[in-house]
């Protein structure tokens, strides 16, 4: 299945890495005791998810042309189907 991108697109990258940002700021924040920089870092994460959506807007993420179903996949690379 090497035909697939797996998503690694601009608007991908980005949306994860800010999320991963917000995940570090509040798990810090979270050990700290100090809440109001844990619900900070958890607005980041949510930020992440609206850049990435909003990249995917731009065309920045997968055409639509690029994503399969399942059963595309497997008729253009004849795998037998499992049970």
């Amino acid at each position: 299945m090497a035909g697939t991108s797996h998503g690694h697109t601009p608007a991908a990258w980005t949306g994860v890495i800010i999320a991963f940002i917000g995940f570090c700021i509040s798990g810090a924040f979270m050990v700290l005791a100090n809440p109001l920089g844990f619900w900070a870092g958890l607005v980041v994460v949510a930020l992440g998810g609206v850049v990435g959506l909003a990249m995917k807007a731009a065309g920045m993420g997968a055409p639509k042309a690029a994503h399969k179903d399942l059963a595309e996949v497997i008729a253009a690379n004849k795998v037998p189907a499992k049970a």
